[in-house]
């Protein structure tokens, strides 16, 4: 899997994957991840996270105690601050525990909402992860499938790591690259067609465009048996909208971050999983902080990485918000299932209350509508109007519009809500996976530069529409 010259660091990583690999090969029969396990592996990763830096402060002094090393899991996290993600963000090279040449690869995060965190790949992180990731997928997939990873990120890791999981798994897989400006979709679309692909791992907001450039050059909307969906929040309505269009299996692949890794596993029964045997999590509220043990319960991630030596995080706060469910998955797994609720900064504040993406999506996207299908949509704020520009897979009718904002009204009861049909979308809305659901589909053109964001045959439209309803604006 990894092929490399140096016998020591070829033998080391070959110890690695044999004993993650015999772990796992117990998980998947049913076993739970034993705590004598996981408190043992925590006690190792502070120890090499007492050579870093940003924990100076912190993990000496809790190591050179010999009463905190017997006590329980939960009580040696409880000693440790919270790091929250401006930390991460402004002191990522301060968690390196080994010098940066012996990483593998060197990545960062999207740096959309801050200063990019150095997220570099070691030899045991890849060969845990892929792991991970490889045999949750085994259970539904094997050799002669034929995987597309259509995932374009700057500095990512995701598509190299998905490249090592069908390698892992013996599957054929392709990563071709999409511009995202012009978004042409032609080549990847033959390769679909011509190989047969059956699977497509990647975001929504991407397969989104992609179907939307084929009707809109009058090319058949591509079909797969499964879709593996990631990077982004991905809810029940986008799931059943994607499965529709595609006529595939829509699942929730995998659950993580760059500088995390993944911390989720989507099974053959489309449940999310934790990977309990690789992370320590904890969930943080008004309540306070309590680490995961498979009882229901909700709030904001916070990970303690217990496979990532050469880079530890040590109760990470990830500003994601979860959802343990706290019933076993019919898959026969003991790990914990888990659903995404998607970013508190992702909800819309309004004063007739909040709006989040999945109240949108469940009142757009619809099952069964005889009319014109909404392919993928961008909100454009303006005070008390909305604008929902939306792409369809056929021309609507004349009533088209006015129906399916009669449909979706009740989303956003302190406005009034124009729908209003266009060609193509702006560049924006592919980007869900970067910069999160409201900073790709939400424009306020109360914000400064914001129409600056519309190409210009889209600020056309919003500037017709709020005229045609009296609302005078000046696009700047």
């Amino acid at each position: 899997m990894l092929l490399m010259r140096d016998e020591a660091r070829r033998l080391a990583a070959a110890r690695t994957f044999r004993r993650h690999q015999s772990l796992i090969a117990d998980i998947h029969t049913g076993s739970a991840v034993p705590d004598e396990l996981r408190l043992q592996k925590l006690h190792e990763i502070l120890a090499a996270a007492s050579r870093a830096e940003l924990y100076a402060d912190s993990v000496p002094a809790l190591l050179a105690d010999d009463v905190m090393r017997l006590r329980p899991l939960a009580e040696v996290l409880g000693a440790l601050p919270l790091l929250p993600r401006s930390e991460l963000s402004a002191h990522s090279h301060a968690t390196f525990t080994v010098p940066l040449g012996e990483f593998l690869h060197y990545y960062e995060t999207s740096g959309t909402t801050g200063p990019a965190s150095a997220a570099p790949k070691a030899d045991d992180d890849l060969i845990v992860n892929t792991v991970n990731i490889g045999e949750m997928w085994a259970r539904f997939l094997s050799p002669g499938d034929i995987a597309l990873i259509l995932i374009i990120g700057a500095l990512a890791p995701a598509p190299y790591q998905f490249e090592k999981v069908f390698e892992y798994l013996g599957i054929t897989s392709l990563r071709p690259t999409v511009d995202y400006i012009d978004g042409d979709y032609s080549k990847v679309l033959r390769l679909i067609d011509e190989l047969s692909v059956n699977v497509f791992v990647g975001a929504p907001s991407r397969l989104l465009a992609m179907i939307q450039f084929a009707a809109r050059h009058g090319l058949a909307v591509p079909r797969f048996d499964r879709l593996l969906l990631i990077a982004e929040q991905v809810g029940p309505a986008c799931l059943r909208h994607l499965s529709r269009l595609t006529g595939a299996e829509a699942l929730v692949g995998s659950f993580g971050s760059s500088e995390t890794g993944t911390t989720a596993v989507t099974c053959e029964r489309g449940q999310l999983h934790l990977q309990l045997q690789s992370y320590v999590l904890e969930l943080l509220d008004e309540r306070g902080v309590r680490v995961v043990d498979g009882a229901a319960d909700s709030g904001e991630l916070v990970v303690t990485t217990l496979d990532l030596p050469g880079r530890p995080l040590l109760r990470y706060r990830t500003g994601d918000l979860i959802e343990v469910v706290g019933t076993p998955c019919a898959c026969g797994l003991a790990l914990p299932v888990m659903r995404t609720r998607g970013r508190e900064s992702d909800v819309l504040a309004f004063a007739g209350g909040t709006v989040r993406q999945e109240d949108v999506e469940s009142a757009l996207w619809v099952d069964g509508s005889p009319d014109a299908a909404v392919l993928n949509y961008m909100l454009v704020i303006h005070e008390d109007e909305i604008v929902c520009l939306v792409t369809t897979d056929v021309l609507p009718d004349n009533g088209w519009a006015d129906r399916t904002a009669s449909r979706i009204a009740h989303v956003f009861p302190a406005h009034h809500l124009t729908v209003r049909p266009v060609e193509v979308l702006s560049p924006l809305a592919t980007l869900s996976g970067d910069l999160g659901w409201k900073l790709s589909r939400v424009l306020d053109l109360g914000d400064i530069g914001a129409w600056s964001r519309l190409p210009t045959s889209l600020s056309h439209v919003v500037k017709e529409t709020l005229e045609s309803r009296g609302v005078m604006v000046c696009p700047r």
